[in-house]
């Protein structure tokens, strides 16, 4: 079976200025009395006070969601046929894949049957079902099933539904969890169901840097943004989805528009839809939600925070932070990410300082165990950051300027992937000099981890052909090799 594919606050005013670690050549012309002006020509960016603000243009305008008709949300033939099929990492190692699926009209069956692709036995896994209402609106059948106790590094198809509406697809598993065991993520945040999300998935799909699992930092259908929270539209998103999320593992991180919150229509229950369709193994890395969890994935460490649950001292979510970041082990899994919705270092006036109380709380916590980046969505933007902190406020002390810091995680902003709020262009000015490279454009990301000490990291704007890298740079490994790897963006 071929795998299918389809077809945006005040300005921050910095209070010093690292010359050193600017990423450009400037011509100042300074005249007596005269005030000094700036300008840079470097690869068509300008910049600022901080790294490059793309000059790259492209329509500002609200994207259209795709018709609920369209065939981009195929519905598979066949009376109760299973659709919205999706996948993520079912346990905290990588032996383990969670099966989810929906039935529209009976339960039918909820059994997986699975096998290896160079042949062996058939197995199944039996599962769940669940469903729920949402002020007029009843979900279908819900499915999750759990197969555990898989090969690494291995291929597998796997059946849902019988008879003639079954449906069949594949897998292949992560290497062993090692030190030096090369893996490539695809990053995608903030991607709805509009024309421009359809292009962003196809672009993912066909880079051939080839991800092989996504990490997905928050804000799935949109369907708050429809009348009624109009639940169709969670469905119409998960088959949008299914032609990647069936056939490779997407890492989920809740945003704004899961909480469904809605007291207006007597919908008190936040994340009610997002909750009873995508499962996670919380229970797994000890989390009592299934919003902040972890898992490992080859050398890599994944940490997926909630900014939209409590986060404060003594919350379940701190406390379950504060007692996971002493237990990675950076000798077994050296890189240490985080994913969340909001972000910490942003430069657009859209959403900005939104992520400012969780980033007092749990920033030093980041430079004490070395993160070495951070991956957020929120903002209908692209950015990535130096590496900065901003911890030694204290209120009296005034210290209260982000400045280098190699401890320090890298912050990149990647809710651009196309969803019907249009994009985020309203940028800061000047740009500050944590922000090394930005731009009001959707596309994604890809972060492929070479060994202990590399990773390669490139954004893709959906412009572009399919191997153009509009930003890129090598990360050094804040634990194996702490070196200065700040670059000069290009684009």
């Amino acid at each position: 079976m071929a795998q299918p594919f389809g077809g945006r606050n005040g300005k921050m005013k910095m209070m010093a200025m690292d010359t050193r670690r600017r990423r450009s050549s400037c011509l100042a012309a300074v005249a007596a009395g005269a005030v000094m002006v700036m300008v840079v020509l470097m690869n068509g960016a300008a910049v600022c006070e901080g790294g490059a603000t793309s000059k790259f243009v492209r329509k500002l305008e609200e994207s259209e969601d795709m018709p609920l008709d369209s065939d981009t949300f195929y519905v598979p033939p066949g009376r109760n046929a299973p659709q919205q099929v999706h996948i993520t990492q079912g346990d905290h190692d990588g032996r383990a894949v969670l099966v989810s699926w929906v039935t529209p009209e009976q339960p039918g069956s909820h059994e997986v049957v699975y096998w290896k692709a160079d042949g062996g036995e058939l197995q199944s896994a039996l599962g769940i079902i669940t469903r729920y209402k949402y002020f007029n609106y009843t979900s279908g059948f819900i499915h999750h099933s759990t197969i555990t106790n898989l090969d690494y590094n291995t291929k597998y198809y796997y059946r849902v539904g019988t008879g003639k509406t079954a449906r069949t697809f594949w897998f292949t598993t992560p290497p062993p969890v090692g030190p030096d065991a090369p893996y490539t993520f695809g990053l995608i945040g903030d991607l709805g169901q509009t024309y421009d999300s359809n292009a962003t998935l196809t672009h993912y799909q066909n880079n051939p840097l080839k991800g092989q699992t996504v990490l997905y930092v928050g804000d799935l259908s949109y369907a708050d943004r429809n009348p009624f929270h109009d639940n169709r539209r969670w469905d119409s998103w998960g088959r949008f989805t299914e032609r990647s999320v069936a056939y490779q593992p997407w890492i989920w991180t809740a945003g704004n528009h899961e909480l469904d919150f809605a007291p207006e229509l007597e919908e008190f229950e936040p994340f009610k839809p997002f909750a009873h369709r995508y499962h996670v193994p919380f229970r797994a890395s000890g989390s009592t939600a299934r919003f902040w969890y972890s898992v490992k994935r080859a050398s890599a460490y994944i940490i997926v925070l909630s900014s939209y649950s409590a986060y404060g001292k003594y919350t379940p979510q701190y406390e379950w932070l504060l007692a996971e970041l002493p237990k990675v082990n950076r000798s077994e899994t050296p890189w240490l990410i985080v994913l969340m919705h909001s972000p910490w270092y942003n430069s657009n006036n859209y959403h900005y300082m939104e992520g400012e109380t969780m980033r007092v709380i749990f920033e030093s916590w980041f430079v004490q165990y070395k993160v070495d980046a951070v991956f957020a969505g929120h903002v209908h933007a692209y950015e990535r950051s130096e590496r900065v902190s901003n911890i030694a406020y204290n209120i009296t002390n005034k210290l209260c300027t982000p400045i280098k810091n190699e401890n320090a995680p890298v912050y990149i902003t990647i809710g651009d992937g196309g969803n019907i709020e249009g994009l985020a262009s309203n940028l800061t000015e000047p740009q500050p000099s944590y922000s090394a490279y930005r731009e009001a454009s959707f596309g994604h990301a890809i972060f492929s981890i070479k060994n202990r000490t590399h990773a390669y990291y490139s954004w893709h704007r959906n412009q572009d052909g399919y191997a153009v890298k509009a930003d890129h740079m090598w990360f050094f490994n804040r634990y194996w090799y702490p070196a200065d790897d700040s670059t000069t963006a290009e684009s």
